[in-house]
């Protein structure tokens, strides 16, 4: 079905690898186009419970492809961010956890495709980078806004004016990832996260995930008033009753996402 990516579902966890090893998984229209196609997928997939998303080869993803883009004016530059920015967010606003896997390369475009995922996991031989400024732009698909989110306004800003790589111990450090795993180990422990949120409570997981989010572009009391709603409506449902009785008769819960 697709020639850029594939897709496979296990346990309920989703894994995505966009598979371009000859361009070092480089984002081009063809790659965007079967990505939506396929988050559209996950997004309509009620019985998935995580997602990772992770690239084929020695790279992540080494950044848009520049071949493509060389060539495009104001309008068309303009087309391409909207297109990417999107994709990016709409995997953002999944209602499941998303991990990125990072096996190699995550630049430009592939730092920011990473950054639209909750969780970052980064194998020893990553690199990352925002090196868009050595090209005569400014990042495309949202990494100005989900860079210092996610590390600081300063280290941000070093960063992308700087377009310098990043190894993984020094992105660990400054909190762009969450761990860090040897090579081989990488899609393990990828799995193993993903395995830690989903024998929970699917609607609670995705409460809370909603509650970070859309919290974190509110002020305080805002906040607390969403997570008190979302708090309350857990107690609608069958999880809830499930969860707490397992609890109490000190067994495993069985979830059914109800």
């Amino acid at each position: 079905m697709y020639t850029t990516i594939h897709y496979d579902k296990q346990d309920g966890i989703g894994i995505l690898t966009i598979d371009r090893p000859e361009a070092l998984n480089a984002l081009n229209s063809a790659v965007i186009g079967e990505l939506e196609q396929q988050i559209a997928q996950v997004e309509s997939d009620k019985t998935l419970g995580a997602l990772i998303i992770t690239g084929a080869g020695r790279s992540f993803v080494a950044g848009a492809d520049i071949g493509e883009q060389q060539p495009m004016g104001l309008d068309q530059g303009r087309r391409w961010g909207q297109r990417g920015s999107a994709l990016m967010r709409r995997i953002e606003k999944l209602e499941i956890p998303t991990i990125a896997a990072v096996n190699g390369f995550a630049l430009g475009g592939g730092c920011e495709l990473a950054l639209s995922c909750d969780i970052i996991l980064a194998s020893e031989k990553a690199r990352f980078g925002q090196p868009e400024v050595g090209l005569g732009i400014t990042p495309g698909f949202s990494g100005t806004q989900r860079l210092p989110r996610r590390i600081g306004i300063a280290k941000a800003k070093e960063l992308i004016f700087s377009g310098r790589h990043v190894k993984a111990d020094e992105a660990l450090a400054i909190g762009l990832v969450n761990a860090v795993y040897p090579p081989e180990e990488l899609m393990d422990g990828a799995i193993a996260m993903a395995k830690s949120f989903t024998k929970n409570a699917p609607i609670a997981v995705k409460y809370a995930k909603a509650c970070i989010d859309r919290g974190m572009q509110m002020d305080i009391d805002d906040g607390i008033a969403l997570e008190n709603e979302l708090f309350a409506m857990c107690y609608a449902t069958k999880d809830q009753k499930e969860g707490m009785k397992a609890f109490l008769e000190k067994r495993p819960a069985v979830f059914q996402n109800k």
